[in-house]
């Protein structure tokens, strides 16, 4: 019996003799002995499978090519999407290259036209100093070097700098009762079609927004007698030969009316006069003046001549000594004056110079002619004044507000830490006491309302 049941076991797992593979050689390998050596196929058999394999048009019935032959794998139909785009982008390129040059060549032009007479005014024009560097003065001679730095310094090219592709600016300083004078030129957005056809429809919609113009704003600040401490050159000794280039604060403005609404809302100073048309001035125009007697000292024969020439590209001639923006604080009313002059930019500046000419010369007028009348001051100082109550008012309000919530919080401090000490009993007896003076205090209100 065992005999057949080892015979079936074998039978099933290892009856089977195995068959030893012909040939020479190591066991480990005889089976691969015979085997054939590989050879690589032909690439033209897997293409011509791939395309018989293929549906009809699937590949366009083009020939396999070799990678880097793009103009056998690809037409003109796959770049349809550049065909469009691309043209699109060579016009606004060359709209902002057209644009930034144009407003470049205004600028320049602008500058050339008044660099004779500011270059007249002042001793500095521009970013860049008169005076020869100690590196040119060693590479040369002294003069040399100082001609050099001076033809520099009057060159027009020289004498603007470009903050943005439609805003210029300049500086000059070096003038008696002027401190500095800062000039900003604002062009229209050519290299932008876009946002320039903007600026044009939304003021059709929107009258918060102005049309957009092209326009000078200069601003200078004058010295008001402050000489000596903003010049360090000047010593103890010479305090007594700077002339005394201080003048009565007061605010006056020659405006534009299609502009006056929009300075007063946007300026405080403006906000403090009264608006008056004048015989002598053109009916576009109107003055914005604190007092009669300010007004007739201001507007003089050659003010009024300059104002017609400029005709409707004048906008605003603003003496001020407060500020643009509300004062908030005490400080804010410290007089600090200035001189604002806005114009509208021309090809042809003939017609501005004149205005120009006037307000560059404007502080010397302001230091022998504007001091007025205690009378006429006294309303001046008493709109100042009650400016100056009004804040300080405010700010009282705020300290008083700013003690009583910190008395609240020590008063929260110290009842909490009085809280702390006591037991639970002792805790409830306080508390209802605090909500029966709590209830006692809100009846005495309601009994005073009523």
């Amino acid at each position: 019996m065992a005999d057949i049941v080892n015979n079936f076991v074998n039978g099933l797992f290892g009856g089977q003799k195995p068959v030893k593979a012909p040939g020479a050689g190591d066991d480990d390998f005889a089976d691969y002995a015979g085997a054939p050596e590989p050879t690589p196929a032909a690439i033209t058999s897997f293409t011509d499978a791939a395309s018989q394999a293929a549906p009809t048009g699937a590949l366009g019935q083009r020939p396999y090519t070799a990678w880097y032959r793009v103009w056998e794998r690809t037409t003109i139909d796959d770049f349809k999407l550049e065909m469009y785009i691309l043209p699109f982008l060579v016009v606004l390129v060359a709209v902002h290259i057209w644009g930034t040059k144009r407003n470049r060549s205004k600028a320049k032009a602008w500058i050339k036209a008044h660099a004779p007479i500011l270059t007249q005014e002042f001793a500095q024009v521009g970013y860049t100093r008169p005076q020869a560097s100690a590196e040119d003065v060693t590479g040369m001679g002294a003069d040399m070097a100082a001609q050099q730095a001076l033809e520099k310094a009057q060159n027009p090219d020289n004498m603007l700098r470009e903050k943005k592709a439609d805003e210029y600016q300049t500086y000059a300083t070096g003038r008696q009762n002027v401190a500095f004078v800062d000039f900003k030129l604002t062009l229209a957005k050519r290299f932008n079609p876009f946002m320039r056809l903007g600026e044009h429809l939304i003021p059709l919609f929107l009258e918060s927004f102005p049309p957009p113009v092209e326009r000078l704003e200069a601003t200078a600040y004058v010295f008001d007698g402050q000489e000596t401490k903003v010049a360090p050159s000047y010593g103890k000794g010479d305090a007594k030969k700077v002339p005394n280039s201080a003048f009565d604060g007061f605010v006056f403005a020659v405006v534009h009316k299609d502009i006056m609404k929009r300075l007063r809302d946007e300026r405080y100073d403006l906000s403090l006069t009264t608006t008056r048309d004048h015989a002598k001035l053109p009916v576009w125009t109107t003055v914005m003046s604190e007092s009669a007697e300010v007004t007739d000292t201001m507007l003089t024969p050659e003010l009024i001549k300059a104002i017609n020439d400029a005709g409707d590209n004048f906008e605003a001639l603003v003496v001020s000594d407060q500020p643009m923006d509300q004062p908030k604080t005490l400080d804010d009313t410290k007089p600090r004056k200035r001189i604002n002059l806005s114009l509208k930019l021309t090809s042809d500046s003939t017609s501005t110079l004149p205005i120009f000419t006037y307000f560059v010369r404007l502080p010397d007028q302001l230091v022998s002619a504007a001091h007025f009348r205690p009378e006429a001051l006294r309303r001046i100082r008493q709109t100042r004044e009650e400016q100056i109550a009004k804040i300080r008012k405010a700010d009282d309000e705020e300290k008083a507000e700013e003690r009583k919530l910190a008395a609240d919080k020590l008063k929260r401090e110290q009842r909490d830490a009085k809280l702390g000490r006591l037991s639970a009993d002792e805790q409830r007896k306080f508390l209802d006491k605090e909500r029966e003076r709590n209830a006692k205090k809100g009846m005495k209100r309601s009994t005073i309302k009523a």
